[in-house]
C-alpha cells in the first residue's frame, strides 16, 4: 500500500457531508446500531448502511456484534493517524510562517533604482 493511501481513503470517506456526521455523532455518543445511527438523516436504511459501508472500508469504522445487533463504532486509531497527518503539516505549515515574519521583520536595504534609458555598462 502506499504511504498516503490509508489517508486519502480517511478523507474520501470524510468528504461527504452525511459520513462526516455519521462520525461526528459516534465520536459524541458512542456505538449505534444502523437504525440509531440513521434516526435524524431523511434517508432510507440501506442509504445509511452504504455510507456505513465506506467509512468501514476505509478504516474509520468497525462493525461488531452484539446478540443480534450489529453496532457500529469507531476506530480510533485510524482518527489519530489523521489527526497526527493534520498536525505534522499545521506544524510544518506554522514553520515556515515563522521563517516568513522574521525574514519580513529585518530591515531591508534599499535596491537601487533605474531610469530608462541608462546606461548600465562599468
Amino acid at each position: 500500500m502506499q504511504p498516503y493511501q490509508s489517508l486519502s481513503d480517511s478523507f474520501a470517506a470524510l468528504g461527504d457531508a452525511t459520513r462526516l456526521a455519521i462520525v461526528s455523532r459516534l465520536a459524541s455518543e458512542g456505538d449505534m446500531t444502523v437504525q440509531e445511527i440513521a434516526r435524524p438523516f431523511a434517508m432510507s436504511l440501506p442509504a445509511v448502511s452504504q455510507h456505513l459501508k465506506v467509512l468501514e472500508r476505509a478504516g474509520l469504522i468497525a462493525r461488531g456484534r452484539d446478540g443480534q445487533k450489529r453496532p457500529c463504532r469507531l476506530n480510533a486509531e485510524r482518527l489519530a493517524e489523521t489527526a497526527r497527518w493534520f498536525d505534522h503539516t499545521r506544524a510544518a505549515w506554522e514553520a515556515r510562517f515563522d521563517r516568513l515574519e522574521d525574514f519580513l521583520a529585518q530591515p531591508q536595504s534599499p535596491q537601487p533604482t533605474v531610469s530608462k534609458g541608462e546606461d548600465h555598462e562599468p
